[in-house]
């Protein structure tokens, strides 16, 4: 007997993040019933359903792996009914379901994973595993010395600090600033609270890299499969080699 929420996940359905918001919206059904977090089933034997649409659980699933510049305006929350447009209508002629691997929000543009292997997902999103992501962020009004050392620091944000983040300012002008910064931690809206937090407000934001992964060339709206070379090398970022593929 298996969680739902990692069925969902292994057999590319969606992220176990994602799964975990369509259960608790009531979208999956064991059964012909709605289930809850912390349900189980045995794959073999039970059917699983959502919105309902059956999962049809395959035993050998083809892992597949992009990388997309996203635009912005575009969610990366496939589970949001009322998005008008999701990254997942990004990428053409793909059979299989792919997902996001973590999240930019709405207004954030840059470097995003997309891929049905809900193993690979986790290891590369969650916070345990220390991938490093890159983003170059303008802000307004110009940031002062002390503003971009508390960034550098950590600030305070919903009772905890955040961690230690090394930043390189990259232009200065008048009332604004472009700076450089390296999270590990990957909060929601982490960027955009911080520098809320000492007095600015974010104008645009955009991730340039995931570990050993840079956006490179790659323009807006573009995606591409990722290289055995690349992929090998996020698995290493994360601490874990891939087996298999």
């Amino acid at each position: 007997m298996e969680r739902i929420q990692k069925v969902l996940s292994r057999y590319g359905v969606c992220s176990r993040r994602a799964a975990e918001e369509l259960i608790k919206r009531g979208s999956v059904k064991l059964n012909g019933r709605a289930v809850k977090l912390g349900d189980k089933m045995d794959p073999k034997r039970d059917v699983l359903a959502v919105d309902g649409k059956r999962v049809h659980l395959a035993p050998k699933l083809e892992m597949h792996y992009y990388m997309l510049n996203k635009p912005r305006g575009v969610v990366t929350t496939l589970s949001d009914r009322h998005a008008k447009k999701d990254v997942s209508a990004l990428i053409k002629g793909v059979e299989a379901r792919l997902f996001p691997v973590g999240r930019l929000d709405k207004d954030s543009e840059g470097l995003l994973l997309m891929t049905n292997d809900g193993r690979f997902a986790n290891m590369i999103a969650h916070p345990s595993r220390g991938v490093t992501k890159g983003y170059r962020v303008s802000v307004k009004p110009a940031a002062s010395e002390a503003q971009l050392s508390a960034l550098a620091s950590g600030v305070e944000l919903d009772g905890g600090r955040t961690a230690q983040a090394p930043v390189r300012v990259t232009r200065e002008e008048a009332g604004r600033t472009v700076f450089e910064i390296a999270l590990k931690e990957g909060k929601n809206r982490e960027i955009r609270r911080m520098c809320e937090a000492v007095g600015l407000e974010v104008t645009r934001l955009k991730r340039t890299s995931i570990g050993p992964l840079s956006l490179g060339a790659l323009k807006s709206g573009e995606y591409r499969e990722l290289s055995k070379a690349e992929l090998a090398a996020l698995w290493g970022a994360a601490g874990k080699e891939k087996t298999g593929k």
